[in-house]
């Protein structure tokens, strides 16, 4: 299914002026004068169109299972169903029993009010085309209508181009008309405008570069430890003056760098160890003993000379009892 194949559904406004014609026959508005105008409606549905598909086919899948996307009531008398099929466009007015096809119903942009070509344009100026052109066949791609154009002043003998409903040159040089190539190109016409519209709202959704390096220098100021890891340094030297506005005094950027832990910050530099946050893991020490007393050293070799003093003497006494005994034997 290529893009052109489509159909519309289009449903009579609901004000005063139409009150009186709608779910009126076909018939009934000629005897009373009255046209189909585009103007008149709007269109409250777009689908896919399939090969094999009738204005009595789309009617009925339409009633079996209607769209979330339909924006009117059931398909009844005085609707109006138009179908895009290989560069066609047919108009179909619905009636009681049947469809009747009527002429002259799409002839500009759907929904355009402000359609600069359509197909009665004529002495039309294109940007970069010398002279003035002439609309005489139109195609209606991807809900897009185009126009074939001929120059007024050499008529068939200079190529043909194809424009939007803006006016705006999609196919310069055609010479057979809406043929295969043409509607490929037109094709890609449509794909272009489309990635041009999604690439400038992504530019939109972008911040500025101005306003980017702005947020990216407030961010420095206020995060100066994300900016060191960013920038691959661990520390920033500061001056002196810094370090009293950012410690509060002078005197605790010293202690930072001599206190045992941030605990002893407290305005006097050196506070030493604490016992209790260093003893934690490590066997307490002994402490080391005082030197020792003369005296008691006296006193411990009086001692000893006593001990072996007497140690001689009970063996001079021993000695002389084993005499005594041998004596008196």
């Amino acid at each position: 299914m290529t893009m052109e194949n489509q159909f519309e559904v289009y449903q009579m406004k609901q004000t005063p002026e139409t009150r009186q014609i709608r779910f009126r026959s076909y018939q009934t508005l000629l005897e009373k004068g009255i046209r189909i105008r585009q103007e008149d409606y709007d269109r409250v549905y777009t689908g896919s169109l399939y090969p094999q598909d009738t204005p009595e086919e789309v009617k009925e899948r339409l009633d079996r299972q209607p769209p979330r996307s339909f924006a009117g009531h059931s398909v009844s008398v005085s609707d109006v169903l138009v179908f895009y099929r290989q560069g066609t466009v047919i108009s179909y007015y619905v009636e009681k029993n049947g469809y009747t096809m009527i002429d002259d119903f799409i002839h500009k942009e759907s929904g355009s009010s402000g359609t600069e070509v359509s197909i009665d344009t004529t002495n039309f100026h294109i940007e970069g085309k010398a002279g003035s052109w002439l609309a005489f066949d139109s195609i209606r791609l991807g809900g897009h209508e185009f126009f074939l154009m001929e120059h007024e002043a050499y008529g068939k003998e200079a190529a043909w181009v194809v424009v939007d409903v803006a006016g705006k040159l999609a196919v310069d040089n055609v010479r057979n008309g809406f043929d295969g190539e043409v509607r490929e190109k037109l094709e890609e016409y449509l794909c272009s405008l489309q990635q041009g519209t999604e690439g400038q709202e992504r530019l939109q959704q972008q911040p500025e570069p101005e306003l980017a390096e702005q947020e990216r220098l407030q961010t420095y100021q206020e995060e100066p430890e994300l900016h060191r890891k960013e920038s691959g340094t661990d520390t920033v030297k500061l001056d002196n003056w810094q370090k009293y506005m950012e410690n509060g005094e002078y005197l605790r950027s010293a202690e930072n760098s001599g206190e045992q832990n941030y605990n002893l910050i407290d305005g006097r530099k050196n506070n030493g160890y604490k016992a209790a946050s260093v003893t934690n893991s490590m066997p307490p020490k002994k402490k080391p003993q005082g030197r020792p007393s003369v005296l008691a050293k006296l006193h411990k070799k009086q001692a000893e000379i006593a001990k072996r003093n007497g140690k001689k003497e009970r063996q001079e006494e021993t000695e002389k009892e084993k005499d005594m005994e041998r004596e008196r034997k």
